[in-house]
């Protein structure tokens, strides 16, 4: 059975610690203004730090330079080529056939990976980057099972095929959008979306002969989130992905919090290695009960198994599962009390859970006492009212740095 990686998003060194701490063979960082999340930063000092991390205990790191880049950014193009030569990433991941050239020119000795931005659909399209000097190519998140079977089948033997498993779906064709753009001025394209498809639309009806009578309509509450997905989520579908050959599941999310990354990522490390392990009794419904722990719209296949399948417009624009939250990351163990680094508000009688790396099954436990981190003063409640703000309390197992608890609501 072919190994498949799993590849993480990390939208800093800490984020991509996290996720390598959690089980990603690999993750996927942007360059700090070239990528399509211009918004995650990432200077290059981080960018430095997590390859030689990554490399350093056996993991990958693939560069997003993945922007389709006006002849005004070449320059900064060609500058940001000759500085992934230089730090040796796993994969550089490009979109913009000019980019490519670029790279091609100026990078030589790292591998192309084609993006999803590229729409790459079909074993023609998969093969003509082949030729173009592509190891890897990122399948559209528009394709089925049997397209994306079909690609497997026709590719060259040593083309890499990566796909989305987890994470936000786009509206536009695999992120070629411009609402972004035309509504506001930032551009999906150049790294800058503000999502504008998730926001709440107003119908109006205007009578030709009257214009600017503008009457609401409001006959369907379902019209408010019209341009909104659901979330793609392909656990179930863990089996059939790692049969067909696939050599890459993708986790999109960037923006994401440490606790989304660590229950995500852990999540799909223990489905990934106990289908390998055991095939037969392979039970997907404990891995989406873990999933549905973190905060998500609501999950969908989208067209993986169904080209024919609505079920992914989220009407509601809501987002579910919202009975846990990022309730603190480990820092150091002090004598016996372990120091937190807190995200949420947290009080003596909480129900908490340890996200174990490797392991599904969480340790719970109740907070039974906290101590202030200056004073070391018993106290009762402790709220994150400002950066990196700890506390001190004693857990129910010995943990390590930056293992993550989640707290309930």
């Amino acid at each position: 059975m072919k190994k498949i990686e799993l590849l993480a998003p990390a939208g800093s060194f800490e984020k991509a610690k996290i996720a390598f701490l959690y089980g990603a063979d690999a993750v996927y960082m942007g360059t700090k203004s070239l990528s399509l999340r211009t918004r995650v930063n990432v200077d290059d000092d981080d960018l430095a730090k997590t390859i030689e991390y990554a490399h350093k205990i056996g993991k990958r790191v693939h560069v997003a330079l993945n922007i389709f880049a006006w002849d005004e950014k070449y320059d900064e193009v060609i500058k940001a080529a000759k500085e992934l030569e230089k730090l040796k990433p796993d994969g550089i991941i490009a979109s913009d056939g000019g980019v490519i050239e670029i790279l091609k020119q100026y990078a030589p000795s790292v591998d192309i990976h084609i993006s999803t931005q590229a729409n790459v659909i079909s074993y023609h399209n998969a093969n003509f980057w082949y030729h173009n000097g592509a190891k890897r190519v990122i399948l559209g998140r528009e394709l089925n099972k049997e397209q994306i079977k079909e690609i497997i089948k026709n590719k060259p033997e040593d083309l890499e095929i990566e796909m989305f498993g987890h994470g936000a779906l786009c509206w536009g064709y695999s992120g070629r959008c411009f609402l972004s753009d035309f509504l506001n001025g930032r551009s999906a394209n150049l790294g800058d979306c503000v999502q504008s498809c998730r926001w709440a639309y107003n119908v109006y009806l205007e009578e030709k002969n009257n214009p600017g009578n503008l009457m609401p309509i409001e006959d369907d509450e379902n019209g408010t989130y019209i341009l909104s997905s659901k979330d793609l989520c392909l656990i179930k579908e863990i089996p059939e992905i790692i049969e067909m050959g696939v050599d890459s599941l993708k986790i999109e999310g960037r923006l994401k919090t440490e606790y989304y990354l660590a229950s995500v990522i852990n999540t799909y490390r223990n489905a990934i290695d106990d289908y390998i392990k055991d095939p037969e009794n392979y039970d997907y419904t404990k891995y989406l009960k873990e999933l549905e722990k973190t905060k998500t719209r609501g999950l969908t296949t989208f067209y993986f198994n169904d080209r024919n399948n609505k079920d992914f417009q989220e009407y509601e624009g809501k987002q579910y599962n919202s009975h846990y939250e990022f309730g603190g990351k480990v820092v150091a163990e002090e004598n016996e009390k372990t120091i937190i680094e807190i995200k949420n508000k947290l009080t003596v009688g909480d129900e908490m859970e340890i996200i174990i790396p490797g392991k599904l099954e969480t340790e719970k436990f109740k907070i039974d006492r906290l101590w202030d981190i200056d004073t070391d003063e018993p106290i009762e409640t402790v709220n994150p009212g400002r950066a990196e703000q700890k506390v001190k309390m004693i857990l129910p197992i010995k943990v390590e740095q930056n293992w993550i608890l989640r707290r309930k609501k």
